[in-house]
C-alpha cells in the first residue's frame, strides 16, 4: 500500500516545529508502524536527510516507549494496542496518517516524536516504593494475600508508565499512572509501611510538575493500552483523604 504521512517535525524544546508531509510507498500490511518508520527513516538517512526521532525499546508492549499521537488516538486507532504492537493492515492504501507527539506541559518535546517522560520518574521516586529488609526472600506463605486482592494490584501493576492516559486527557492529568501505583502497592502488605506518605507524595509531586486535574471523562483509561481501570482513581482519591484525616502531611 501507499500512505501520506503527515508528520511533527521539530528540531528541539525551543524550536516551533511543524507538520512535514512524506509519501511512503509498498508498504507491507504485514509490518508494524515502527518498522514502517525504520523504513521511512532508511530512506531519509539514504537522500542525506535527518531521520525522524522517535522513541521505542521493546518492540513487545511492554516497555511504553513507542509513544506517537496516531490520527487523534494515543498509539493509534486500536484499543488495549502499544504503537509497536500496531500494524500497518489497520489502514487502507492511500491513506493520510497524521503522527504527534504526546501534548502535555509536563513531557516537553525532547525532538519531533520524542518527549521527556522524566516527570514520571520524579513521580515514582517520590513514594513507588517499598521498605524491606535485606536478604532472602520472605516465605511467600508468610504473606497471606486474598484473591481479589491480589487480581486488583496485578491488574494495576500491568501500567507500563507511556503517558497514553496524560495525551488522552483534556487535562493531560497523571491520574491514572499515578493512581495504578499507588493502589498496587497500597493492596499488598509490602506497601503498608509508606502508604500513608506514599500517595501523597505521588499527588504532590505529580502536580509540581504541570500535570492537569482529572474530570472523569474516561479518556484515559479507553486509550490505555493495558486497559487500566478508573476505580484506581476512586482508590486513590480514598487513600488521599484517609492519609490527610491521619494528619500525614
Amino acid at each position: 500500500m501507499n500512505l501520506t504521512l503527515k508528520v511533527w517535525r521539530q528540531k528541539n524544546a525551543n524550536d516551533k516545529g511543524k507538520f512535514v508531509n512524506y509519501n511512503v510507498k509498498d508498504v507491507s500490511e504485514d509490518m508494524s508502524f515502527l518498522e514502517m518508520f525504520d523504513v521511512l527513516n532508511e530512506e531519509l538517512i539514504s537522500k542525506g536527510e535527518e531521520p525522524i526521532a522517535f522513541d521505542h525499546d521493546c518492540r513487545e508492549g511492554i516497555c511504553g516507549m513507542c509513544s506517537m499521537y496516531i490520527n487523534g488516538h494515543p498509539h493509534g486507532p486500536l484499543q488495549a494496542v502499544t504503537t509497536c504492537q500496531l500494524h500497518m493492515r489497520s489502514f487502507k492504501d492511500g491513506d493520510t496518517i497524521t503522527v504527534e507527539p504526546w501534548r502535555a506541559k509536563a513531557f516537553p518535546v525532547i525532538k519531533d516524536l520524542t518527549v521527556d517522560r522524566t516527570a514520571f520518574d520524579k513521580i515514582i521516586a517520590a513514594g513507588g516504593y517499598i521498605s524491606v529488609n535485606t536478604g532472602n526472600a520472605q516465605d511467600a506463605n508468610s504473606l497471606p494475600i486474598s484473591k481479589e486482592d491480589a487480581d486488583t494490584a496485578f491488574a494495576a501493576a500491568a501500567c507500563i508508565g507511556c503517558g497514553a492516559c496524560v495525551a488522552a486527557c483534556v487535562n493531560s492529568s497523571a491520574m491514572l499512572f499515578v493512581s495504578a501505583k499507588v493502589s498496587q502497592l497500597a493492596l499488598l502488605p509490602q506497601g503498608q509501611p509508606e502508604r500513608e506518605e506514599r500517595v501523597q507524595n505521588m499527588v504532590h509531586t505529580m502536580d509540581e510538575a504541570g500535570f492537569g486535574n482529572c474530570t472523569n471523562t474516561g479518556a484515559c483509561s479507553f486509550e490505555c493500552p493495558k486497559s487500566i481501570s478508573l476505580e484506581n482513581i476512586a482508590m486513590m482519591n480514598r487513600e488521599y483523604l484517609k492519609a490527610g484525616l491521619a494528619g500525614k502531611k
